[in-house]
């Protein structure tokens, strides 16, 4: 049997894009979800914040921080070069709060980054940078496909 490889190319979304709206979309619905724990609490120490799902401290102000990165992310999401953008971008700000979380955990008297924070930072600083350094607008939905 002849075998033939056919590459297609979707015209989706990029993998930044994708990555950009599912950010976006999950840091709206955690603000709102901060919003019903914190409501208008200004608590700014991480042992005595109120606790979103029992593990991160929140606040009111930590709360807008995480509707605005879900409002960029999911207006990001429209083009891949916007959302490359924010997955870096997002990254290297989620890096720098997850060592200020270690050294400032009452975020300057702000918001509360300590305690289970700075591994959830750490862990959003890996995989937006990783998404946005990684993510080629000419190479993310190239797929080659063989034909019996």
């Amino acid at each position: 049997m002849a075998t033939a490889t056919t590459t297609h190319t979707h015209t989706g979304r990029t993998t930044a894009q994708l990555a950009a709206l599912v950010f976006g979309i999950v840091f709206i619905l955690v603000a709102l979800l901060g919003f019903f724990t914190s409501g208008m609490s200004m608590e700014d120490d991480p042992t005595m914040a109120p606790r979103l799902l029992g593990m991160f401290p929140v606040n009111l102000l930590h709360n807008i921080v995480h509707l605005l990165f879900g409002i960029w992310g999911v207006m990001a999401a429209r083009t891949h070069a916007a959302a490359r953008s924010y997955c870096i971008g997002a990254g290297a700000i989620y890096a720098v709060l997850a060592v200020l979380g270690w050294f400032v955990p009452n975020g300057f008297g702000l918001v509360p980054i300590g305690g289970a924070d700075v591994w959830l930072h750490v862990l959003l600083a890996v995989v937006l940078l990783a998404v946005g350094l990684t993510s080629h607008r000419d190479t993310d939905h190239v797929h080659t496909t063989a034909r019996v």
